[in-house]
């Protein structure tokens, strides 16, 4: 495929860098400065490991894809590489991850929407139905419309909104720790070894886009600027991750929750503009998760044009995800299990054993790639299985 030629249609440099961004930052943010005070100020060190290896494996995924004109989505590499197993491998992995997300995504609007309006019933056509329930549903109805967007371009306005709020959460919480008091005098701990593996599985959750870099790379209009989009989204969502990370620490050292805007003083405009920004990034990140499971769906079907048929199962994959939020209880925990055994799988292992199947056809010696490639699938390994041992762990404690 001749990647030189620039499309005549498709999502521009800047769009796609909003779409880019906002695939990688999300909630994860709240959780970063949890995870420094879990690993302490050496797991910095880790945090960019990770960092740098999902951006490679990216760049990895992008190489396959350019090695077929056939190849266009994350299962095709898998089919590619190692056939029809190889397809229904990645497919399992790469959708229960992002349907799961999604699931998590109305929970965590629920939970948190019920905290700041702990007294809130709704009542329909006669029907009492409780806060989190009633939150659910409001978020799932409002979140629809989004999902209808069959153009990335379009889809792009709404990123925008994921970032701009990250960007206002990350200075809210700044102004607390300034201007309100809190101040960042916690020194924290240089490492703190038990903590390891919980500060391991939330660093490579918060770099976790794979599922959906194909689907940005083979919508730009110009694909020769991937890696640059790529990288430049890397190093955003690095820096602003890294910045939340150092200042929460700072502020609260080991005191510090789940969430950072749980430390955060009751009460207070900052810090109610934290929290309310919270809720803003499950919204503008939704329709990123929902699309690509849509857009296999529509291909199995043979269906991808009829707009009729494509607004129905971008529906129906809402009202599913609603379902199960509303049925299943305690369902975070489990998604926080399955999450982390997914996104290690999905953003290191896959990557590197696709792109050496594959490069393996053409080349069979052993070069320096070869061996970073191996190096990252043991690594890969190792993260989950720790990550997937700590989440066990941590679900039977609460208990």
């Amino acid at each position: 495929m001749d990647t030189s030629t620039p499309r005549k249609s498709g999502t521009s440099f800047l769009k796609t860098c909003f779409n880019g961004v906002n695939a990688l930052s999300g909630v994860g943010i709240l959780s970063i400065p949890y995870a420094l005070s879990q690993g302490g100020w050496l797991s910095v060190l880790m945090f960019t490991t990770i960092a740098i290896i999902c951006f490679y494996t990216g760049i990895l995924l992008q190489r396959c894809i350019d090695s077929s004109s056939l190849v266009k989505t994350y299962p095709d590499i898998g089919e590619l590489a190692f056939g029809r197993k190889g397809r229904i491998i990645v497919a399992i992995f790469m959708y229960l991850e992002l349907y799961l997300v999604a699931i998590d995504f109305m929970i965590l609007e629920g939970d948190n929407l019920e905290k700041l309006f702990p007294s809130v019933d709704f009542h329909v056509a006669g029907l009492k139905i409780g806060g989190k329930q009633g939150f659910v549903l409001i978020f799932s109805l409002l979140v629809l419309p989004t999902t209808w967007f069959r153009s990335l371009s379009a889809l792009a306005y709404v990123s925008v909104g994921g970032i701009v709020a990250s960007v206002i959460l990350i200075a809210a919480v700044i102004w607390v720790g300034a201007f309100d008091g809190v101040g960042f005098h916690e020194r924290g701990v240089l490492v703190h070894w038990a903590g390891i593996p919980t500060a391991m599985s939330l660093y490579s959750f918060c770099f976790s886009g794979h599922a959906v870099f194909p689907m940005i790379y083979t919508g730009m209009s110009n694909r020769k600027m991937f890696p640059t989009v790529l990288l430049l989204c890397f190093i955003i969502c690095t820096l602003s991750y890294g910045l939340m990370g150092v200042v929460g620490y700072l502020m609260y050292g080991e005191s510090l929750k789940s969430q950072v805007t749980l430390n955060l003083p009751s009460r207070n405009l900052s810090s109610s503009i934290a929290i309310y920004t919270t809720l803003i990034n499950p919204f503008t990140k939704f329709a990123l998760l929902v699309t690509p499971i849509a857009e296999a769906i529509e291909d199995t079907l043979h269906v991808g044009k009829n707009k009729a048929v494509s607004v129905s199962i971008r529906t129906s994959l809402v009202v599913s995800t609603t379902i199960v939020a509303l049925v299943v209880p305690y369902f975070a925990y489990a998604v926080a299990l399955t999450g982390s055994f997914l996104s290690g799988t999905a953003t290191m292992l896959l990557p590197c054993a696709c792109y050496l199947k594959i490069r393996s056809r053409t080349c069979r010696k052993v070069g320096f790639e070869q061996v970073v490639c191996v190096g990252i699938i043991v690594v890969g390994v190792g993260l989950v299985v720790v990550g997937t041992s700590s989440s066990l762990k941590q679900i039977i404690q609460s208990l």
